[in-house]
């Protein structure tokens, strides 16, 4: 995808992030790393539309992703389901 699509389709809503009931932190691990520095390629949706993001991976838990990237000037943070992102070399 283009980058000004990309821009298009971030400035029409929020990416979506999992709720409090599906991330269960009060229940599972949660690792935070104070340094993101591991890279991910992403599935994030803004309203309905899905785009693949590059991204970094800033927490984990056993299931989901807390991802950070940032789409010109903007920084995005959302969680995603662990499955939605794949490791990017760099």
């Amino acid at each position: 995808m283009n980058d000004r699509a990309l821009v298009t389709i971030a400035r029409g809503a929020p990416p979506q992030t999992l709720t409090d009931v599906e991330l269960r932190l009060d229940e599972v691990p949660l690792t935070i790393d104070p340094k993101p520095r591991r890279k991910v390629r992403a599935w994030v949706r803004f309203g309905s539309v899905p785009v693949r993001v590059e991204a970094l991976a800033a927490r984990w838990t056993p299931d989901a992703v807390g991802i950070v990237f940032q789409i010109e000037e903007t920084e995005y943070r959302c969680w995603i389901w662990s499955s939605a992102a794949d490791e990017h070399p760099s």
